[in-house]
């Protein structure tokens, strides 16, 4: 067998030539893989000579199978040999290189190839420090308040109706056109009024209503709601109050910081609250930084990106989606639906994140390479060593649970730290 390669852009065509003797080679293989197929009077199944089946069925009965035992041995056989060729697509046998003659067979397989990236400039860049936000008292205050609603408590009051911003506690039954319905029934419920946590419409109407006191709400179930069956359809519950709770917020004083931090004063734990948003908004500028010097490094560097590579990305956030659907409950045909979309318009909502996604890999992974950026095995362990521990595993126990696919993971996550800290080193950020 010989072959010749060509490349155009990110499309690599490969020639294969072989002379009669190496196709018989294939041409009995595929005789012997496919030859049970075929029943003739006289023979038994399986045991019809080639001739005979050619005779019968037409004499290229089994190129077609032949030429792809060629394909799948030697285009293997080219790919071990170049090792630069990176495939990123399956490969395909163009119908109109085949050719046969007294020489013997010759085809051409084309297959999409990683793109030949020449890197632009990703060193000796200076990118605009950013400024962190200013902090203000208000938000100070903002973060106290989420602090008090953590830790409010409901008290139960007995001497009025429901308001706004209650807690009740109901008993309901619900039925649509006289007819109860699964799901519609509960006893012990407890709603605050004004969560919107129920049906559009029901949580207003439990306004005013008294403890024992029962009575028809009147709602209507929305147009896309997930079970079809009541979708659109008005509804009535009937519900009676069995309780009522206020919420009560703790005393903004030395005592609530006690409780609830390590202070024994409002003064300090607020001096605290004001110093940890500081670091945070100190971090969110030093990330935009990152930010902005890796998208900075990576636009620098064109791509004529194969398509393939964009839409191999999106099949994967596509598929990532599915499993978050799946913990809600839903799957993708639902979501479909629900939004009045298709796979296509999701693809599309992908798309600029997908050429991004795969943009930024591959100037990495250029980077990576001529910088000869390693994953040492001492960062490699100690890596899962920390995430062991985030787990409650010990490192030596959780490593041997791993495959070859989650080592990998964690070297990646190595190398791409290490990637960072080069960029950082090689960049000026002022």
């Amino acid at each position: 067998m010989k072959y010749t390669s060509k490349r155009n852009n990110n499309t690599l065509t490969i020639t294969f030539k072989m002379d009669m003797t190496e196709w018989a080679t294939f041409d009995k293989k595929a005789y012997e893989q496919n030859k049970g197929k075929y029943s003739v009077p006289g023979f038994r199944k399986g045991h019809v000579p080639k001739s005979v089946l050619e005779n019968r069925y037409g004499k290229g009965l089994f190129f077609e199978d032949a030429l792809y035992l060629a394909a799948n041995e030697y285009y293997g056989q080219f790919l071990d040999k170049n090792k630069k060729a990176q495939p990123v697509a399956r490969p395909s046998i163009d119908d109109k290189s085949i050719k046969v003659d007294d020489n013997g067979v010759s085809f051409a397989i084309v297959v999409t190839v990683r793109p030949e990236i020449a890197l632009g400039e990703y060193k000796g860049l200076t990118i605009a420090k950013t400024t962190p936000a200013e902090v203000t008292a208000e938000q100070v205050d903002a973060e106290l308040a989420k602090v008090r609603e953590r830790n409010a408590r409901f008290v139960e009051v007995t001497d009025r109706a429901v308001a706004d911003g209650d807690q009740v506690n109901l008993d309901y039954s619900g039925s649509v056109d006289g007819v109860a319905f699964e799901g519609g029934t509960a006893q012990g419920q407890t709603l605050v009024i004004g969560s919107h946590t129920f049906i559009e419409g029901f949580e207003e109407q439990l306004i005013g209503m008294n403890i024992g006191e029962t009575k028809d709400i009147n709602v209507t179930f929305p147009a896309e709601y997930h079970a079809e069956n009541l979708a659109g359809k008005p509804a009535v519950f009937t519900c009676t109050i069995n309780g009522i709770s206020v919420k009560e917020l703790p005393a903004l004083d030395d005592d609530f910081a006690k409780d609830v931090s390590e202070f024994d004063t409002l003064d300090e734990y607020k001096a605290d609250i004001q110093k940890n948003l500081v670091a945070q908004a100190e971090k969110a500028a030093q990330d935009k930084d990152e930010d902005t010097l890796i998208q900075t490094v990576v636009e620098n560097t064109t791509i004529d990106i194969p398509v393939e590579m964009i839409e191999e990305q999106i099949d994967q956030y596509i598929e990532d989606f599915k499993y978050q659907l799946m913990y809600q409950g839903l799957d993708i045909d639902s979501y479909y639906k629900y939004t009045n979309s298709t796979e296509l318009d999701l693809r599309n909502n992908y798309r600029d994140r997908a050429t991004k996604a795969v943009h930024t890999r591959l100037v990495f992974e250029e980077i990576v390479k001529a910088e000869k950026i390693k994953a040492p095995k001492k960062d490699v362990d100690k890596k899962i060593a920390e995430y062991a521990e985030r787990i409650g595993k010990p490192a030596d126990e959780f490593k041997a649970t791993l495959g070859q696919g989650e080592i990998a993971y964690f070297e990646n996550q190595v190398i791409t730290e290490k990637l960072l800290a080069f960029l950082k080193s090689e960049n000026t950020i002022a």
